[in-house]
């Protein structure tokens, strides 16, 4: 029998999934599978929390499945050749997948579907996401993409408004393929469980979002990224539940666009400055330093509670990952790359285009960046949007005097900077 397959990846939902609808309305019999990606795998601890997060979400999907006489196929290995036994294995018609806009990804699937193509086998990618593609929203002028967020931002709600997007309606799932394949543990995979966990999303608090997101005492965040971010919810499932009263909390969302469409037409973003001019900085690099930023020991207690929650929990309240990002790179002149790469390894919601993003804002050298004069006093930051220090003290217990004088820090930092951008 002719089949389809549908391959999960940033998308590990059955509910309001593009790629997946298409597969289901094709009229053949739909195959489930997942990679794990050997490539991915292999630059990760044994013990990491976002892969027994995406093998939690694969099991519930296993047993959905299972629920309707089908099974998820895992796999695992270089994507290329898991295709090439997976050909020889099934008489596979076509491949469904939701685009993935990210440099890796689009190599990826490019090579996947010349291979494939070779084969008579149909490869159809959909938009799935995002609300608007990286092409979707461009100047009028001349056609290229915006670098400045609130034009962007502009621009993709006038869109929005002419084009609501709206959850698919719910899908026939009776055209899986019934077959009954063997689910594998995470220790097949080569992993143990984390004992970081993953918190359940909640949108019941959007009304006060406005209101207490900058103060994370009041832990009043949603904790959505992680979700976004491997698909457990789409954005239009998201955005459905908005109201007229939370567009602080939309023009989140639309920043993450803004961000994968910069990271889609601007690749070199991953490893240099947005901005150029910014190339000639003389960073310190500095690597004790960096073991105290790492470990939460710079004696600025705002700054040591974010490094410390983030590598207990793999989570930081955005607020303080401002802070903390600042922190590195101008008071500690410690290149921005340094810490987006630890951020990479411990970030739960870990994404590409958004962490690289947000690190090149508070670095100076990104598009749309904050100016590379401000320079957030952790103290003055503390005593804002901590002053009770609640969040603070819950994970600091002592307190270390600061490893650098903040006016001493701030001063050198623009004397550094400015040189830098005259030398380029």
């Amino acid at each position: 029998m002719e089949n389809v397959v549908f391959w999960f990846r940033r998308d590990l939902r059955l509910e309001d999934n593009t790629a997946l609808n298409e597969a289901l309305k094709s009229g053949k019999q739909v195959l489930p599978l997942f990679i794990f990606d050997q490539q991915i795998l292999s630059e990760l601890p044994w013990n990491d929390a976002r892969v027994s997060f995406i093998f939690d979400e694969l099991s519930k999907l296993h047993q959905k499945l299972r629920q309707l006489g089908s099974s998820l196929c895992v796999r695992q290995g270089d994507p290329e050749e898991v295709w090439k036994e997976f050909m020889n294995e099934f008489d596979i018609q076509s491949i469904y997948v939701n685009e993935d806009y990210e440099p890796y990804a689009i190599r990826r699937d490019e090579r996947i579907k010349q291979l494939t193509e070779s084969q008579g086998i149909d490869f159809f990618q959909f938009k799935d996401q995002v609300v608007f593609g990286p092409n979707e929203i461009l100047k009028p002028s001349d056609h290229k993409p915006y670098t400045i967020y609130t034009p962007y931002k502009n621009k993709w709600l006038e869109k929005f408004k002419q084009t609501p997007t709206k959850p698919l309606p719910a899908n026939d799932k009776n055209h899986f393929l019934k077959v009954n394949l063997e689910f594998p543990t995470l220790e097949n995979i080569g992993f143990q469980k984390s004992e970081i966990g993953v918190r359940a999303y909640d949108l019941s608090n959007l009304a006060q979002y406005e209101q207490f997101r900058d103060f994370p005492a009041h832990d009043q965040t949603s904790y959505l990224s992680v979700h976004l971010r491997f698909g457990t919810i789409s954005v239009r499932q998201v955005i459905e539940q908005l109201g007229a009263g939370d567009q602080v909390f939309l023009s989140e969302l639309i920043w993450r666009e803004f961000f994968m469409q910069i990271l889609f037409h601007f690749p070199e973003v991953i490893n240099e400055n947005f901005k150029t001019k910014y190339d000639g900085i003389v960073w310190r690099n500095n690597e004790k330093d960096f073991e105290k930023w790492k470990k939460g020991e710079t004696g600025y207690p705002l700054v040591d509670a974010g490094m410390r929650q983030l590598n207990e929990t793999g989570y930081m309240h955005n607020r303080v990952r401002m802070v903390v990002a600042s922190f590195l790179c101008k008071h500690l002149l410690i290149d921005w790359r340094w810490g987006e790469a630890y951020f990479a390894e411990k970030l739960l919601d870990y994404e590409l285009s958004s962490n690289n993003g947000n690190w090149q804002w508070s670095a100076g050298t990104g598009c749309d960046a904050a100016p590379y004069f401000r320079i957030f006093n952790p103290t003055e930051q503390l005593k804002k949007f901590d002053p009770k220090m609640e969040y603070t003290k819950k994970w600091v217990t002592e307190f270390l005097p600061p490893m650098i004088d903040h006016s001493f820090a701030r001063k050198r930092a623009l004397e550094v900077y400015k040189a830098g951008i005259s030398s380029d």
